[in-house]
């Protein structure tokens, strides 16, 4: 039987995404779903917008690999680092972007502490599918 499709309105998403096009088309397929998408440029920003807002204000991350200051496993890392002061930090989704889907690559996102991989360019079913899926795991 299908598995009842949940509505992602309303989802908070924290985009970090260095391409300004490739950004804008992940917010426009993100928003067209009614998902409420803030935008970080690189990896040290999104550390810094989950870092300085309050638990709650995002409720998935979806992070470019490749992107300059820091890169997406970096960033992960170091989010996942702050769970002693921020017990959210461990329970996050964090969903890597990356046009390389090799399992390979696959395997460094999970070792740095990301829940899933959806490749570029965007396929807005499967992002919808990830986001789903990793937001209905209680």
């Amino acid at each position: 039987k299908p598995a009842k499709r949940k509505s992602l309105k309303g989802i908070k998403v924290l985009l970090a995404e260095d391409n300004d096009l490739n950004a804008e088309l992940a917010a426009i397929l993100l928003e067209d779903s009614e998902m409420i998408v803030t935008r970080a440029a690189d990896g040290q920003e999104v550390v810094d917008l989950f870092a300085n807002h309050p638990a709650g204000t995002y409720d998935i991350i979806l992070m470019d690999i490749m992107m300059p200051k820091m890169d997406g496993l970096q960033a992960a890392k170091a989010i996942r680092a702050m769970q002693a002061e921020r017990p959210d930090a461990e329970e996050i989704p964090i969903i890597a972007l990356s046009a390389n889907a090799f399992a390979e690559d696959v395997q460094t996102s999970l070792d740095a502490g990301m829940n899933g991989h959806v490749s570029k360019p965007l396929n807005v079913a499967e992002v919808a599918k990830v986001i789903a899926r990793n937001l209905n795991k209680s």
